[in-house]
């Protein structure tokens, strides 16, 4: 099963200040020894939201386009891992090992498979689908 695994920094992170080289070094190793395990599928780290956008959908309405910086800095997003494991426990348990410099939080979150959508696609023929695109971006890898 994967999962995302979401890094909420805190305040710190919309400064735009880099983790320190202690930090930086504990947090490659980290990313070192998922590589090794075969749990890591990818992952990144996030600009301040100063850069970026939101983009919000309202109900019948046209989408509106917000620049951040975003207030919530508490709920600001400032990497994510993508790891493939065998159960909830074990992303747990890989996640409690993580580097941080104090103040973090991590969410994880399961991702949806193919075969989630079973009930949804009787005839399988979405499922199919999906499947053909995820073997296409597979490819150009």
């Amino acid at each position: 099963m994967r999962f995302m695994v979401i890094m909420y920094p805190g305040p710190a992170a919309e400064t735009g200040a880099l983790p320190d080289e202690k930090i930086l070094t504990e947090m490659g190793k980290f990313n070192e020894e998922l590589v090794k395990a075969g749990v890591l599928l990818g992952g990144e780290g996030l600009q301040p939201s100063s850069k970026g956008a939101r983009i919000r959908f309202p109900a019948g309405g046209k989408p509106s386009v917000s620049d951040g910086p975003f207030t919530e800095s508490k709920e600001i997003v400032g990497g994510f891992w993508m790891i493939q494991v065998k159960s909830k426990q074990e992303a747990i348990e890989w996640m409690k090992r993580c580097p941080t410099a104090g103040g973090e939080m991590i969410e994880l979150r399961q991702v949806f498979e193919v075969e989630d959508f079973a009930p949804s696609d009787p005839s399988g023929e979405l499922r199919a689908a999906e499947q053909r695109l995820r073997e296409q971006v597979a490819a150009k890898k």
